[in-house]
């Protein structure tokens, strides 16, 4: 009972910070968004119980709201500078835009999905961050009126290289996006060589769901 009594909050979140760095995220400035970003907040009221779990969570429209593990390796493998502005392609609960917003100087996030933009607009909203700009639009055609970018991160899979976002890099800058049509998938790193071309690293096997064409008629 005791041990129930002292599980609160605060230290399921410890918890979660040592399962992330024991699996490899160790960049202090992510894992400070991290702790300080209320999970609880951007789950549904039914896995609210689960927010502080490693694990992915169901979300409205059929999507979900990532493990906290790809949350932080992502950004961790962004490599971004607080004078970055990033792209994000996916806006969803808002989770992991809210984890970009501490890191960078602007986020620009798009989103297919009027419901989950207008769900996650009011928790940007109610917490007070004015480094987040969002569009209702087509993630896979990005935001070319505000290309180039630092850094763009997908949280959506992408069938294969994604051409139109890498164009709106900056010449030396990072994107990284799960790749793949079947249900695992490979998490890229694409890192620009200044010159036109791309150094290209995969990280690890993920999960995720597709980037689809167009925006959601009806949600």
């Amino acid at each position: 009972m005791a041990e129930a009594e002292n599980d609160t909050p605060e230290t399921r979140m410890a918890r979660l910070i040592l399962a992330l760095r024991s699996q490899g995220v160790i960049e202090p400035k992510v894992l400070s968004a991290i702790e300080t970003t209320n999970r609880p907040m951007f789950t549904q009221a039914l896995f609210r119980e689960r927010a502080f779990e490693d694990s992915a969570l169901p979300i409205a429209c059929g999507q979900t709201i990532s493990q906290p593990f790809v949350v932080g390796l992502m950004t961790q493998a962004l490599k971004i500078d607080k004078r970055d502005r990033v792209l994000e392609i996916g806006t969803g609960s808002g989770y992991q835009t809210t984890i970009l917003s501490k890191v960078a100087r602007l986020v620009y996030t798009v989103e297919r999905y009027r419901t989950l933009m207008k769900e996650a607009e009011g928790r940007f909203k109610e917490l007070g961050l004015t480094n987040v700009i969002t569009r209702f639009g087509d993630g896979g055609e990005g935001w070319p009126e505000q290309a180039p970018f630092d850094r763009i991160m997908v949280t959506a899979a992408a069938p294969g290289e994604p051409k139109a976002l890498l164009s709106q890099l900056k010449p030396t800058g990072v994107l990284v996006a799960p790749i793949g049509k079947g249900p695992v998938q490979v998490l890229r790193r694409y890192t620009g060589d200044g010159q036109g071309g791309f150094q290209i690293e995969d990280l690890i096997d993920v999960r995720f769901v597709p980037l689809l064409d167009g925006v959601a008629k009806e949600l």
